[in-house]
């Protein structure tokens, strides 16, 4: 049925295009809607803002004319801004009022007169989407389970769900997918190593249980190799984490950076040996193994969520199955070619990639929502 939507191979709902090509390959005037918390790109932490600046630009480049809704005063991004609110949220994470009023000034600014479809990457908006006369794209940046998987499963059937992984897609088969697109990097201003570093094992998230940084520490112990804990340690929980469980385990053959803006971030990856990840969660993506690889540093990294399809084992890093093959990785990371890296992250993860899939999810998820000249509403079977 011209219009419809069907199964995917993942049991996701994915969007068919509809005979006449009515909406394909037409520049789209896009809504791209991100959370109120930090400006896009964000100056040091902010993995979600830093893959949308590129993919704003991205678009913009292929012709779409792209409006960015957020917060603060501005955007380093080629779009149009428009801000909900001059001050960012950034020290009310967490709290679900910011966000909510934030979509709730959205959903009255977008309408079909100027849009041709919402991009929504915030937690809420997915639910609120059903309110809005513009087909919306949301795409997933968590773990589609628990209470956020309940509440994404109870979206308006017309709201179409993107995966950022594989691995996170089949946390939730049951949701109504549209789409699986890797987030991407632009490594043409990264700077990289062309030959293996022998440095310090480099940690580098914010500090919570699910990223393992005990563990890191333990791993690095027993390998006889120093570690650098670069660390996200500005909200409440992960300061209570660091003082609680890492601070008692510092000792002479660790350096703790706190709160590390991007440059310093890629600084200290240029320096380290490897990355290691060992995360205790079924991570969705995790852009930081992406960074790594392309300043041309391995990663070591647990088999947990999306890790398998970023890192090949033996060439961009080492995978292992329980913690204590961890040492031994570490041990041996720095035997990588800095080059293979590089290479694996421009051909697999590049910004035109992103756009590319994004621009395939948009024009067919238009066509089937809204047809051309056809204003019936959207049946799926």
């Amino acid at each position: 049925m011209d219009g419809a939507a069907h199964q995917g191979p993942e049991g996701g709902l994915v969007a068919r295009n509809r005979g006449d090509n009515s909406s394909a390959g037409r520049p789209l005037r896009i809504a791209m809607v991100v959370p109120p918390w930090l400006s896009v790109p964000p100056p040091g932490y902010g993995g979600l803002e830093h893959v949308v600046a590129g993919l704003v630009d991205g678009l913009i480049a292929r012709g779409h004319t792209v409006t960015l809704f957020g917060a603060g005063e501005r955007t380093d991004t080629a779009a149009r801004f428009v801000s909900t609110d001059a001050e960012l949220k950034f020290q009310r994470i967490g709290e679900a009022l910011p966000e909510l009023a934030h979509l709730v000034q959205v959903n009255q600014l977008v309408g079909p007169e100027q849009f041709d479809v919402v991009h929504d990457h915030t937690t809420i908006g997915p639910l609120l989407a059903g309110r809005r006369a513009v087909p919306t794209v949301a795409t997933v940046h968590g773990n589609p389970v628990g209470e956020y998987g309940t509440v994404l499963g109870d979206i308006d059937r017309s709201v179409g769900l993107v995966a950022i992984s594989h691995a996170q897609r089949r946390l939730n088969l049951r949701l109504p997918w549209v789409g699986t697109v890797h987030n991407a990097l632009d490594v043409d201003d990264i700077p990289h190593k062309r030959t293996p570093s022998h440095g310090p094992v480099l940690w580098l998230a914010r500090f919570s249980p699910d990223k393992g940084p005990d563990l890191a520490i333990r791993a690095c112990r027993n390998a006889g190799l120093p570690l650098v804990l670069a660390g996200k340690c500005n909200e409440p929980d992960e300061r209570r984490y660091y003082h609680d469980v890492v601070q008692p385990m510092l000792g002479d053959d660790i350096t703790v950076v706190l709160d590390a803006d991007r440059r310093d971030a890629f600084r200290l990856l240029l320096e380290a040996r490897c990355l290691v990840m060992p995360i205790q969660w079924e991570e969705p993506f995790g852009i930081v193994m992406l960074e790594a690889m392309a300043t041309g540093t391995p990663v070591v990294a647990l088999r947990r969520g999306a890790v398998p399809e970023l890192v090949v084992p033996g060439r961009t890093g080492l995978i292992c199955e329980h913690v204590d093959e961890l040492p031994g990785a570490l041990r041996v990371a720095s035997r990588l070619d800095p080059g293979v890296c590089v290479a694996h992250v421009v051909e697999n993860f590049s910004t035109a990639r992103l756009v590319d899939g994004y621009e395939t999810v948009f024009q067919r998820f238009v066509s089937a929502v809204v047809p051309a000249r056809e204003p019936a509403p959207i049946t799926f079977r």
